[in-house]
């Protein structure tokens, strides 16, 4: 177990596994082991899921947290390939939409609650503010991330799919979404084609992301942190036959502008128009 331990911890750091993880009751859990072989997966089989698959993945969804138990998501399975097809064009043409056996489409729903209130003949005004919206959105993704957390130690694959967001307004329209809902993003779900195998790419040292007591900044320290990243990441790079760069380079280039945001730089405007008002 402690070598397993030791080669997951390397691809996902590069760095030796710390002697206090070694004997640690959580990084021994298979639960973790899961976790941690986590990669995105953009190439599959054409093979269809097991039956049940999907409402597994979603048992695992529902067993996450949600606040106050309102509940307030919902998901799409989309397996017709025609529908897919059309969602990955809207989604900037990513192709492995229109080939992975399942898209799921995660909705944050405040229609529900919504219709509740107005069958019990009751106002809903707190869902008109922010703050509902934000509750909405982290529920679906905690929801989100249990249910490929379930798919991935079932040896299944999957990526998610941000590019759902680019034409909001029309994914809405496609999936026939209510007033109050609006697609947060996608995941496709399939067996990983072992022709195009996905590798775990290697994430920020601990270092930094996580402090203790309080938010602990050095400015010539966190500089040193990066830079050694962004050697660990082009290494990655060329391990994969990409391109030579550098991370930080290269999210500085995707920050810059609103063109970085692919359209989304409306995405209030187009949540007003689904009926979430951000009081």
């Amino acid at each position: 177990m402690t070598d397993r331990l030791s080669s997951l911890w390397q691809q996902r750091y590069r760095t030796p596994l710390p002697e206090a993880l070694a004997d640690n009751k959580v990084s021994q859990s298979a639960v973790f082991d899961s976790l941690l072989t986590h990669r995105s997966v953009r190439a599959y089989l054409p093979n269809a899921l097991p039956e049940g698959t999907i409402e597994a993945a979603i048992a695992a969804a529902q067993s996450a947290a949600t606040s106050s138990n309102l509940q307030c998501w919902t998901v799409i399975a989309v397996e017709d390939p025609v529908r897919r097809a059309r969602l990955a064009a809207l989604c900037g043409n990513q192709s492995h939409i229109a080939t992975a056996p399942v898209f799921l489409v995660w909705v944050a729903d405040l229609s529900r609650l919504r219709r509740i209130a107005q069958n019990e003949g009751e106002t809903h005004e707190a869902l008109d503010y922010t703050e509902a919206f934000l509750i909405a959105a982290i529920d679906t993704a905690l929801a989100a991330q249990n249910a490929v957390s379930a798919l991935e130690a079932a040896g299944l694959g999957t990526v998610y799919i941000g590019g759902l967001r680019n034409h909001p307004e029309e994914i809405a329209e496609k999936l026939a979404l209510p007033e109050g809902c609006v697609g947060l993003f996608g995941l496709c779900v399939g067996y990983p084609d072992p022709a195009e195998p996905a590798s775990v790419k290697p994430r920020l040292p601990q270092r930094a992301v996580l402090h203790r007591e309080r938010y602990d900044f050095e400015a010539e320290a966190e500089a040193e942190i990066i830079a050694a990243y962004d050697a660990l990441d082009d290494a990655f790079q060329k391990e994969q036959g990409l391109p030579s760069r550098r991370w930080s380079a290269t999210m500085v280039r995707r920050i810059a502008t609103r063109a970085g945001l692919h359209g989304r730089d409306t995405m209030r405007t187009s949540l007003k128009a689904l009926g979430f008002p951000l009081k």
